[in-house]
């Protein structure tokens, strides 16, 4: 797992039924080549964030598959149209397994 991984998410407290509100996510992520390597000379082994999800209520919104060209703390803005109240779920895979998953409600009235 890598170190210092930390995601921000930036979704709306509250929306109207049918409103398209905007989306913001940032991960803080080295993204490790697997090319560099350490003061002893060993290599860094690979970790990069190769998919990105965004669900709402368990319907999928985004599937992002991402490769090693990737930048450090990917960062992703899209748009979703919210139906009901509900919850987002934010799932980030990494190249060495890890998996980071963060989630935010949003109240629509």
């Amino acid at each position: 797992m890598a170190k210092g991984v930390k995601p921000r998410i930036k979704v709306p407290k509250q929306a109207s039924a049918g409103e398209a509100i905007t989306i913001k996510t940032l991960i803080s992520h080295k993204m490790e080549t697997g090319l560099r390597k350490d003061a002893d000379g060993n290599k860094i082994p690979q970790s990069i964030i190769n998919r990105f999800t965004c669900d709402f209520n368990g319907s999928n919104v985004v599937d992002f598959d991402m490769k090693a060209g990737i930048s450090v703390n990917p960062y992703f803005q899209f748009e979703a149209v919210v139906p009901e109240s509900g919850e987002f779920k934010f799932t980030w895979y990494d190249d060495d397994g890890s998996v980071y998953e963060k989630t935010k409600k949003i109240t629509v009235s």
